[in-house]
C-alpha cells in the first residue's frame, strides 16, 4: 500500500480535493478531522477530550492522535492506497507516521502541498462556514488562529518531507477541477 499525503493550510481545499483523488485513483481518503468529528459525535472519550482542543483553534495533542492512525493504517492495508488529510500537523506526528509506515511496510509515496494565499484560506473559510455544522468554521477569530498555528506549527511539516524528496508543491488557486488535474499530474 502506498500513501498520499494532502497538505496544507486550513481551508486550502484538502478535503475536496481528497474526495476527487480518491474517486479517480482508488485510493481511500482519510480526513483526520472526519474522524475526529465522528468520534466527537458519538460522544467517545477521544472525541470529547478532542473537542476541547478544536474549539479552541488548536491542533489535537500527538497521543491522542497516534493509536487513532495506527488503527486506520491497519484496517487500510488491504487497500490499493491511502491518501491523508489533516495528518501529520506537527513534527512528531511526521516522525510518527514514519514510524508506523515503517513498521507496517507501507510507502509514502508523496506528500502534495496545496499553496494558497491567507486572504483566499479566509475567504473560503467564512464560504465553508456559511453551510457547515462544523464548530470551528463559525468564527473568524478561530479560522485566523488555526491559519496562525498552521504557520507556526504544521508548515515545518513540508520541510520535514522536502527534504526527503517526497514534496510537491500544488497552486491550489483556480477551480476544483483545475487544481485536481494539477495534483493528478503530479503523481
Amino acid at each position: 500500500m502506498e500513501i498520499l499525503i494532502l497538505f496544507g493550510a486550513p481551508f486550502s481545499g484538502k478535503g475536496t480535493q481528497g474526495e476527487i483523488l480518491s474517486k479517480r485513483i482508488g485510493f481511500k481518503h482519510l480526513s483526520t478531522g472526519d474522524v475526529l468529528r465522528s468520534e466527537r459525535k458519538n460522544h467517545t472519550e477521544l472525541g470529547l477530550k478532542a473537542e476541547e482542543y478544536i474549539r479552541q483553534g488548536q491542533l489535537v495533542p500527538d497521543e491522542l492522535l497516534e493509536e487513532m492512525i495506527e488503527n486506520e493504517l491497519i484496517k487500510c492495508k488491504s487497500e490499493k492506497g491511502l491518501i491523508l488529510d489533516g495528518y501529520p500537523r506537527t513534527i512528531p506526528q511526521a516522525d510518527t507516521l514514519c514510524r508506523l509506515t515503517e513498521k507496517h511496510g507501507i510507502r509514502i509515496k508523496r506528500v502534495l502541498l496545496l499553496d494558497v494565499p491567507h486572504e483566499t484560506l479566509i475567504e473560503r473559510g467564512v464560504h465553508r462556514g456559511k453551510n457547515s455544522d462544523r464548530i470551528d468554521d463559525k468564527d473568524p477569530n478561530v479560522m485566523n488562529r488555526r491559519i496562525e498555528v498552521y504557520h507556526q506549527e504544521t508548515k515545518p511539516v513540508g520541510d520535514y518531507f522536502i527534504v526527503r524528496n517526497l514534496t510537491v508543491r500544488i497552486n491550489g488557486i483556480g477551480e476544483i477541477e483545475e487544481v485536481a488535474n494539477r495534483i493528478l499530474n503530479s503523481i
